[in-house]
């Protein structure tokens, strides 16, 4: 008796499956409007240099650099494999670092995009995230949420971060943590 039972509910699950894929359903589908063309130019091992007012500003490396143009819209350079950026001062010494898994740049918007294990390291903090942009229209970096610590000990969970280019000037709202206060405050 339980076998035909499970006999009935198996039949009844068929059934109810089979008459869930209509042909209809393709119908309705929505149509690509036309083919997008796409050209994809893949190089390894890459150094890049940033220069401003013809001074170095930053180096590069990405181990792979995709150049991505799409038909008609605005091409983009993606790191799949993510990309390290080292800052420099005036006497080409590293002042600075960004790290991250990945990193996509639109050239349109003149934004870089790095995600995946991001971590900026300067002398006055690191600066940990999933996500930062570069702004360099605004030249700010800006990023949904991370994690700040600097070298006297102090961790903050930073919410909105926002800092120059240089990482010299930083902010953020909505933070929590805790901070390192010095003896001798308020002496």
């Amino acid at each position: 008796m339980s076998r035909l039972f499970s006999g009935i509910w198996m039949l009844f699950g068929l059934l109810f499956f089979a008459s869930s894929c209509g042909e209809d359903d393709l119908k309705k589908a929505a149509r690509l409007p036309q083919k997008v063309s796409l050209n994809v130019d893949r190089t390894k091992g890459v150094n890049i240099i940033y220069s401003d007012s013809a001074k170095v500003k930053a180096e590069g490396y990405a181990p792979v650099l995709d150049k991505v143009t799409p038909g008609d819209k605005p091409g983009y350079q993606e790191m799949p494999k993510g990309v390290k950026i080292n800052f420099l001062n005036d006497s080409l010494k590293v002042k600075g670092s960004i790290t991250a898994d990945y990193a996509i740049m639109k050239d349109a918007e003149k934004t870089a995009t790095f995600r995946r294990n991001v971590v900026v390291v300067n002398e006055s903090m690191t600066f940990n995230t999933e996500e930062l942009v570069w702004d360099q229209n605004r030249k700010l970096f800006l990023s949904p949420k991370g994690v700040v610590t600097k070298p006297d000990g102090t961790v903050l969970n930073a919410v909105d971060f926002s800092a120059t280019e240089d990482f010299n000037f930083i902010n953020w709202k909505n933070g929590s943590g805790e901070i390192y206060v010095p003896e001798n405050f308020g002496e």
